[in-house]
């Protein structure tokens, strides 16, 4: 589904990403762990497409298609879809609106009719259901005033909604609660299938009690120096990320 074939970036003059190479196939979960400047953040954008980085080296593609010329709208077009660390707030805009439209705009890209309103309202109530979201969250202005745990439980709701072929979550368990963390994490393992990939990019590894990853890969200096199964990173837990610091030392 995925392939990064080592992919150089950065902004400006300041290159973060030093030659990543990953290949997630449909039906699997990848960790992404790494200590703060390791580049995790800056993966999940090159693979998205915000402009703000130059690629310099290497390809990403999708299902064998680069997608490295598209732009970000049309990358999550065919099916990528990003969650955001910070979500933004749009006062004046409600969830059900901007859902609508987002849907929409994929929908047309696909050269589709739009979807209609009765439809509409039924697959929101369905994929609410299942994540177990008050229906009061539709008439909201986007993450105005949400917590951030609901904020957070938003963006699964726009990513079930969505239905990408490609989740990115991007330190998705920033700023949550042992609650919320439980009900997002819950709701992203529903939403997992054999067609699907889910991306989890997080410093710890509570939130791998709850989607447990296929494979986890630590990020470090802008290349992956390690990848293993979950044991992983509970062995990062235990031992910090000084370990691989100290590893990679030993081995020049």
């Amino acid at each position: 589904m995925l392939k990064v074939n080592d992919i150089h970036a950065g902004i400006e003059d300041n290159e973060i990403l030093k030659g990543i190479n990953l290949e997630v196939k449909p039906g699997e979960v990848h960790a992404i762990m790494g200590p703060n400047g390791a580049g995790k953040s800056t993966l999940s954008s090159v693979i998205a497409g915000r402009e703000e980085y130059e690629v310099t080296h290497g390809d990403i593609e999708l299902n064998g298609e680069s997608i490295l010329d598209m732009a970000p709208e049309e990358r999550a077009h065919n099916g990528v879809f990003l969650s955001f660390q910070y979500p933004i707030e749009i006062p004046g805009v409600s969830v059900s609106n901007f859902i609508k439209t987002a849907i929409n705009e994929s929908r047309k890209a696909q050269g589709l009719e739009p979807m209609g309103a009765s439809e509409m309202l039924k697959l929101m109530r369905e994929k609410m259901n299942l994540l177990e979201m008050d229906k009061g969250f539709l008439s909201r202005s986007l993450n105005e005033g949400f917590s951030g745990g609901e904020k957070k439980r938003n963006e699964i709701f726009q990513m079930a909604m969505l239905d990408p072929k490609l989740a990115i979550l991007d330190e998705t368990d920033s700023g949550l609660d042992i609650d919320a963390l439980r009900i997002v994490a819950n709701g992203v393992n529903k939403l997992k299938s054999k067609d699907n990939a889910v991306v989890v990019i997080t410093h710890y590894q509570r939130l791998l009690d709850y989607i447990v990853p296929d494979f986890v890969h630590v990020l470090y200096d802008g290349k992956i120096v390690k990848s293993g199964d979950k044991t992983l990173a509970h062995e990062l837990e235990e031992k910090g990320y000084d370990w691989i610091k100290n590893e990679l030392a030993a081995a020049k």
